[in-house]
């Protein structure tokens, strides 16, 4: 009973982890878009996005990850 409880407690933590990556990669797509919207074509905009993307690949890699291992469909 007690290893079945923490089993569920697990992967409980593993889906909040999993709602918290999506969260993050959503509000990073909002703020490239945002960045995309309010300033021109510059340098320095160029180079913000460039890390959010980054950021967001990274994030995409745990999700899948994640997505395996708790054999999400």
């Amino acid at each position: 009973m007690m290893t079945e409880i923490n089993s569920l407690i697990s992967e409980n933590k593993k889906l909040r982890e999993y709602v918290s990556l999506l969260d993050a990669e959503l509000e990073l797509l909002q703020r490239v878009f945002e960045i995309q919207q309010n300033f021109e074509n510059s340098y320095q905009s160029r180079r913000i996005i460039e890390a959010i993307f980054d950021r967001i690949s990274k994030i995409r890699i745990q999700k899948l990850s994640m997505h395996h291992e708790l054999n999400l469909n």
